[in-house]
């Protein structure tokens, strides 16, 4: 599918602030609330950042160093060499980790990608945002609960990520998948793309036919490394964020036949959890990653370049085991939601260091609000916690948990439900009795200890599945989670969950 093209010449895109055209950037950034702070990180160069290390100076003399985020599709945790994988071939992300910070807890917000992508946009969680399926979501009408009636489109209301750096001098584009318009309906669907969000320059690709030719850049791999390699020649002498966001590994599974072929010869190639097709779509994806950074190293803005890569939910469980992760897209098991991050910031994150934290989508925004030494001053919450302690190897989040709300069926699901994870322990409740069985609402599991997600300790340590079960549901009162109500037309002869089961 041709990709569609918006750009805005470069103008800002007041309409969501109700901002005049001739508010200069330091206005727009008051009048969203976001001001400039002291901002001084132990451990951090001070070239890099602009900050003697002894005391902070103004937000106006800190360096702003570009930003490159690289977004995969449905890409799982283990399908990455730096990650242990043998099979994958990933040399230049595995590169990246090597240069910078990989997580190894790291988590999308929603095990589906329109709400994730809606969370790192915007640092709030889904459940507040109502946007908590993917964008337009499924129909069932006989299942046993009836979907609430969620928000199909990022709202102009929101402030996003995008927003906020442009104001503070940021050239911004984003190229690829975007996901956060109403899908189907191009006239509407036009007022919530990302040139009325924030961003100066974007390209709308969108993932292929199942019959379309995998020889012909089917997943449109080509034309978002090339358009993006061409903003950062046009962009190398000022900061800019840019935000390149794959269709790949998406289904439908189509790989070019040369690249197939050699990891069907591949050792390995018969386990489940290694697929010859989704190897070769990776081996794209990794290329796409390498000519970006070199390109980087070329323009010589590397040394002032943060360079993320980061997946929107978990890999498909039908396209390719997960292991050791249970589960896949759609599910609240790991398998679903943990996902690969690696994050390269010079000066900063040490060369091939590794965060057992915790962390979470929400938690980019605040991130970049930091290193630009911006603090958020609107009545508007966020829900994420700045990273940048993590990355300068300088502290902990002392978060106490993080959550999922995911009111939704789909069919690759085994159905809709929320989970929290708190410390080592991770609780899932299930919202439909009729899916897990009566008495098995909760699953309760010690991720350190089992990773796979096998041993269900809910009924061996009831104080700590109730004590997570309220502060499950706590969260949900607090952020306004929409709920799932009984379904009057429940029919189970007609209902169309899916039959996978809980194996």
């Amino acid at each position: 599918m041709k990709p569609v093209r918006n750009s805005n010449g470069g103008k800002s895109m007041v309409q969501k602030a109700n901002i005049s055209d001739g508010m200069n950037r330091r206005e727009f950034i008051k009048s969203l609330g976001f001001t400039a702070a002291a901002l001084a990180l132990p451990g951090c160069s001070g070239r890099t950042l602009g900050l003697g290390s002894g005391s902070a100076k103004k937000g106006k003399d800190i360096v702003k160093p570009n930003i490159l985020f690289v977004l995969a599709d449905d890409f799982g945790w283990s399908q990455l060499g730096c990650y242990g994988s043998s099979f994958y071939e990933t040399p230049n992300i595995d590169r990246l980790a090597a240069e910078g910070m990989r997580f190894t807890n790291a988590y999308a917000a929603c095990p589906v990608c329109s709400p994730t992508r809606a969370s790192i946009m915007t640092g709030k969680y889904p459940a507040r945002l109502h946007l908590t399926d993917f964008i337009a979501g499924g129909n069932y009408p006989y299942e046993k609960l009836k979907q609430p009636k969620w928000q199909k489109y990022l709202p102009l209301e929101e402030i996003t990520i995008a927003e906020v750096l442009k104001a503070a001098g940021y050239k911004t584009a984003s190229f690829g998948k975007w996901h956060l318009s109403i899908a189907k309906q191009p006239p509407q669907s036009r007022s919530y793309n990302p040139d009325k969000q924030g961003f100066d320059e974007s390209i709308i690709t969108y993932k292929p036919k199942s019959r379309q030719d995998p020889e012909k850049d089917a997943h449109n791999v080509g034309v978002i490394t090339e358009t993006s390699l061409q903003f950062l020649e046009k962009n190398k002498d000022r900061p800019f964020f840019l935000y390149v966001t794959h269709n790949t590994i998406h289904s439908p599974v189509l790989g070019k036949k040369k690249l197939v072929d050699k990891y069907k010869n591949k050792t390995g190639s018969d386990l489940p959890q290694n697929n010859p097709v989704i190897a070769a779509m990776i081996e794209e994806l990794d290329n796409s990653v390498g000519r970006l950074l070199r390109k980087l190293d070329e323009l010589k803005i590397a040394d002032k370049t943060i360079v993320v890569f980061f997946s929107d939910n978990g890999g498909l469980e039908r396209a390719a085991k997960q292991t050791p992760l249970r589960s896949g897209k759609a599910n609240l098991y790991e398998g679903g939601i943990r996902v690969p991050l690696i994050v390269r910031w010079p000066g900063v994150t040490k060369a091939d260091s590794v965060c057992g934290e915790p962390v979470i989508s929400v938690d980019f925004f605040p991130t970049f609000l930091e290193i630009l030494g911006l603090e958020n001053k609107t009545k508007k919450e966020i829900d994420g916690r700045s990273l940048v302690p993590l990355l300068a190897q300088s502290g902990s989040l002392k978060r106490r948990a993080i959550y999922w709300h995911y009111p939704h069926y789909h069919s690759s699901s085994i159905g809709p439900g929320g989970a929290v994870r708190c410390g080592d322990y991770k609780l899932i409740e299930w919202f439909d009795e009729s899916i897990c069985g009566s008495g098995n609402r909760f699953e309760l599991y010690n991720l350190k200890d089992d990773i796979g997600e096998q041993d269900n300790l809910a009924k061996k340590m009831p104080k700590k599945t109730k004590k997570l079960s309220t502060m499950l549901a706590d969260w949900r009162n607090k952020v306004n989670a929409q709920i799932m109500t009984p379904n009057p037309n429940y029919n189970p002869q007609k209902a169309k969950r899916s039959k996978q089961t809980k194996s």
